[in-house]
């Protein structure tokens, strides 16, 4: 927020803080009425005493569920506590009450109620039922005049729901086990009738089922055995296959061949795996005895060569006997697979006709079994409840009776005390700035400036006296210093010196300014000559102190010469010309050439001129003078004159071709406001003190009094 801004908020608090100040008073007496009036209606307002019943209620969880484990409560509903506050205030509970109590013949007596329905409404209107937060308390409470008797209504609609509750648990508690049972029953006739269903079945097609009520599958054992046969297939298969390969295998090798890799074939040969460590020892001793240098002739090596054949030969017999065992086993095992196969495929067919001529029997007995699981569980079901039904419940508990209360409730004096004070100060203050917004009065010198398009001349603070009947050094007069100086300085030239205050309405103060605006000229060293042009309801004469019986009209209207008229005040410079007698044209005479030719003479003879004129808007004696003289200063009263009818004064001037030279801010209470002080703060330097603001007002607006005794004083008509 930058300065501007800080500075345009800080105005507007100090408007609204103006506002206040201005109506204060409206703002007090409204406050004070409403203030006054709360308490006045609190103190005729009958007393009321409150009792109160607490009691716990629960949630109604009677209902049942034949097939559902939670039983009927699927939780907390949280619309439950305030459905039970509607239900204590319906007529079930109410009337019973009424009757019990007899609230219908005694409020007939007491308060004129008529008829059971009004009674009940009356009854609604003093019942207030609340929860108590995070419990399940609820808290019933009666207003009423009589203490003994709300107690008594309170605990007897506490009571009434309470039987209510009960009553209502029972009834659904035995409406609940009765369906259960018919539940029950009828789900054990059904799986009667499915358990005869699949006996006839079983029967029909000789079904072979050791335990009919089991779940257990009866074609499991074939099952087993269809399974044991189809391992037997595959196991002889994966044999005969291995013993070909290896058959294939040694087929392909020689003798020789085989002795070497005899140990990577995995033959279990017993005589081969035995002879073949000797052979093969035998022909390595004899390898050692050629290398040792032995020939191959030495008996030696004879006697090795010769085992070695023996062993040789016995060897190649022995895997010639191999390879025909192993043929013949592949024979064997291929039999084997055929014979397999064969079983195999009987039991498939057995197996197969089984569960054609079993199906329906199997569908039958799932059925049964089913209807039979349910019923146990209803079963169960039914006699959990049965034992939980017969323990006590209660629905609604009265934990604390009502009592007559010592003190009343009502009505609340403190609270409405403060509420009364805070509506009164609401009230007061909106109040002031409605009317404030409806006032369209002229306030501030900027909307005067902004309206009129000229200047505003001088401020004349509220109470200002007469200055000719004051003494010389008085602080009053620096506000028309002020204004005569603005004037001085705002005329084009000095030859416009004459001069015509107007105003808008009647009481503007425009008399008394011109008065003491002509006697400050005349202190300041101007030769001032004061001309009383209001014909209509002259008021000069009285302020200065003269009789007004020849003055303007008969120099308009007779051979009068202006110096016959015109008569000097014990003031030097100052001189005045009185209205005259009135006559019944004003506004002819004052639009005549004569007229202007006064006005030039007065001109010429004196340094300034002033004339006094009815308001502007009430009558065209003003818009004439406005046309003859030179300038036009329009006095307003701080907030009196409407803004709209003072554009219209500047325009009536306008109009007839007047000039306006400025505006002066009339009878201004600085006390309110403040934005004024700074032109009045001249106050602050003289020495004496400002006279009491509480003067009388009779001087200070002299054209709305009426009936005020001219001074005695003697004419003065020396030449001026």
């Amino acid at each position: 927020m930058n300065k501007e801004e800080s500075n345009e908020l800080q105005l507007h608090f100090l408007d609204y803080w103006r506002v206040i100040r201005i109506r204060l008073p409206l703002i007090v007496l409204v406050f004070l009425l409403v203030v006054i009036t709360t308490g006045v209606v609190t103190y005729f307002l009958p007393k009321q005493y409150e009792s109160s019943v607490t009691m716990q209620i629960n949630q109604n969880d009677t209902y049942l569920k034949v097939f559902d484990d939670r039983g009927g409560g699927g939780g907390f509903d949280p619309r439950f506590i305030t459905t039970q506050f509607e239900i204590i205030q319906r007529k079930e509970i109410l009337y019973p009450v009424i009757e019990a109590l007899g609230l219908e013949q005694k409020w007939k007596k007491l308060y004129g109620v008529v008829g059971r329905e009004q009674t009940l409404f009356r009854l609604r209107k003093m019942i207030d039922v609340r929860e108590i937060r995070n419990t399940e308390l609820i808290q019933i409470s009666v207003l009423d005049q009589d203490k003994n008797e709300a107690s008594e209504i309170a605990n007897r609609i506490a009571e009434e729901y309470q039987r209510r509750r009960i009553g209502e648990q029972q009834g659904t508690v035995n409406r609940s086990l009765i369906q259960l049972k018919d539940e029950v029953a009828k789900q054990s006739r059904r799986v009667d009738e499915l358990r005869a269903e699949a006996q006839r079945i079983r029967l029909e097609n000789e079904i072979q089922d050791l335990n009919p009520d089991s779940v257990v599958d009866p074609m499991q054992a074939a099952n087993e055995v269809l399974l044991s046969v189809e391992q037997q297939v595959s196991s002889e298969r994966l044999r005969v296959s291995t013993l070909r390969a290896k058959y294939e295998q040694i087929s392909k090798l020689t003798d020789d061949q085989i002795m070497r890799s005899i140990s990577t074939l995995d033959v279990q040969d017993p005589t081969i795996i035995q002879m073949l460590p000797q052979y093969q020892e035998v022909a390595s001793e004899e390898a050692r005895l050629l290398n040792s240098g032995l020939g191959s002739n030495h008996p030696t090596v004879k006697s090795m060569r010769a085992k070695k054949d023996v062993m040789s030969k016995q060897l190649v017999s022995q895997i010639a006997s191999l390879r025909a065992s192993m043929e013949a086993n592949i024979r064997i095992g291929e039999e084997s697979i055929k014979e397999l196969d064969e079983r195999l495929r009987e039991s498939q067919n057995k197996q197969q006709a089984s569960k054609t001529r079993a199906s329906g029997y199997y569908e039958a007995k799932n059925n049964y079994i089913q209807a039979k699981r349910i019923l146990e569980a209803a079963e169960m079901r039914l006699s959990t409840e049965t034992m939980q039904r017969t323990m006590p419940q209660d629905p609604a508990v009265i934990w604390e009776r009502a009592e007559p209360a010592d003190f009343p409730s009502r009505p609340r004096v403190l609270l409405n005390m403060i509420l009364g004070i805070v509506v009164g100060l609401g009230f007061g203050v909106g109040l002031a700035f409605f009317i404030e917004y409806l006032d369209t009065s002229v306030k501030t010198l900027e909307e005067v400036e902004s309206l009129l398009k000229v200047p505003v001349l001088a401020v004349i603070p509220k109470n200002i006296n007469l200055l000719i009947n004051c003494e010389d050094d008085n602080p009053d007069s620096e506000a028309y210093r002020i204004m005569r100086t603005n004037i001085e300085f705002n005329r084009k030239s000095p030859s416009a010196s004459s001069i015509t205050i107007v105003s808008g309405g009647p009481g503007e103060g425009k008399s008394t300014t011109l008065n003491n605006l002509a006697y400050t000229f005349a202190k300041g060293g101007y030769t001032t000559l004061l001309v009383d042009a209001d014909l209509r309801r002259p008021s000069q004469h009285r302020i200065l102190g003269f009789e007004n019986k020849v003055g303007l009209s008969d120099y308009l209207t007779k051979n009068y010469e202006l110096e016959d008229v015109v008569k000097q005040t014990k003031l030097d410079n100052l001189y005045f010309l009185p209205s005259g007698l009135i006559p019944s044209d004003a506004v002819g005479i004052l639009n005549s050439q004569r007229m202007l030719d006064m006005i030039q003479d007065a001109k010429s003879r004196f340094d300034i001129v002033f004339f006094d004129s009815p308001p502007i808007l009430g009558v065209s004696d003003a818009s004439v003078l406005s046309s003859g003289v030179d300038l036009t200063i329009i006095v307003v009263q701080h907030r009196r004159f409407p803004k709209s009818m003072l554009q219209r004064v500047k325009s009536a001037i306008d109009n007839v071709g007047g000039k306006t030279l400025g505006v002066v801010l009339n009878n201004v209470d600085v006390r309110h406001d403040q934005s004024y002080e700074y032109y009045t703060s001249y106050y602050n330097y003289y020495h004496k003190p400002v006279a009491n603001p509480q003067k009388k007002q009779t001087e200070s607006n002299i054209d709305s009094v009426q009936g005020v005794q001219p001074v005695k004083t003697k004419d003065k008509n020396s030449e001026y």
